[in-house]
């Protein structure tokens, strides 16, 4: 492994960390102030994906795209806290599991009606399409960078809502005690409303910021999901700088090790097993990570001791 080689899969893992801890920071928020599990965050992502591509397609502006998409996903979640959510929130983990997937599968035939069954594809601003030669001559992709960027740039600034601002703080007590808040004459139904169309926010801009470099398709949501729990299990639930550092640690795992094991299996094998064995075995490191993590920690690297 040349060093240019494993500079770039390093930038390319905190791109895709980055990519996972907007998913992950919206779901965490969710989970760790209302306790509710929600299976349909992944629609949230392809809505904003799918608004991204609609408006970018008819404006042909890429920062109109991602406000449609910020404003798409927020809405949707808006309505669907509404709707459906609120009435789950005193209801076991099951029903939240089963409702949560059937908005799913809403999410999914409706789109699939409005805007067929074919994939979109949301191109790169101009500003952004070509490569970036950084120290020691390695040119990689600026819109990547931008990537990393913007989802630095709003780890600070949820780090700054939840610390410093009156709604951070009744968000932090809504964590601790929802019940005591509420007496204290907090609307407890409009907060609940806010960081779930805050979190559906994130998601859809996720859902956007990708949807320049993959195609835009039904069901693209489910696969970062998945991801995306593993993120806030390995960081803990209702932690955002856990969310942050455990999407980074998955990121660079999972780029990290695709490259890495089929490299160290062709010491050992040729060159066709190394390469199968490697990806199979690679798929799998995440997962090796969670496993480890929730055996030295079960609450995971910065939840709250039970």
């Amino acid at each position: 492994m040349t060093f240019i080689l494993l500079i770039e899969q390093v930038l390319n893992g905190l791109q895709f960390g980055v990519m996972l801890f907007l998913m992950a920071a919206g779901l965490t928020l969710v989970f760790g102030v209302m306790g509710l599990i929600n299976l349909a965050h992944g629609s949230l992502y392809m809505v904003g994906a799918f608004a991204a591509a609609a408006v970018a397609g008819a404006t042909g502006s890429f920062l109109l795209a991602l406000a449609a998409a910020l404003a798409a996903a927020a809405a949707a979640g808006a309505l669907m806290e509404l709707l459906v959510i609120r009435r789950l929130y005193n209801r076991d983990h099951l029903d939240q599991v089963l409702a949560t997937f059937a908005l799913i599968l809403i999410f999914s035939e409706g789109t699939r009606w409005l805007f067929g069954s074919f994939p979109l594809y949301l191109d790169i601003p101009d500003a952004l399409s070509g490569p970036v030669t950084l120290p020691g001559g390695i040119a990689y992709p600026a819109y990547r960078l931008a990537i990393i960027a913007i989802g630095l740039v709003i780890a600070a600034g949820l780090f700054w809502l939840i610390a410093r601002t009156r709604l951070g703080i009744r968000i932090r007590a809504g964590e601790s005690d929802r019940e005591m808040i509420a007496a204290l004459g907090v609307d407890i139904s409009k907060l609940y409303t806010i960081v779930f169309a805050l979190g559906a926010a994130l998601a859809g801009l996720a859902g956007a910021l990708v949807g320049a470099i993959q195609s835009v398709q039904v069901g693209m949501g489910e696969p970062v999901l998945i991801l995306a729990f593993v993120v806030i299990v390995i960081g803990g639930i209702g932690s955002i700088k856990g969310a942050l550092i455990g999407a980074i640690l998955v990121g660079l795992t999972d780029t990290l090790g695709g490259i890495a094991l089929p490299a160290v299996l062709r010491l050992v094998t040729d060159n066709a097993t190394a390469t199968s064995t490697g990806a199979a075995l690679s798929s799998m490191l995440i997962y090796i990570l969670m496993a480890g993590v929730l055996i030295w920690r079960p609450q995971g690297l910065f939840g709250a001791q039970a």
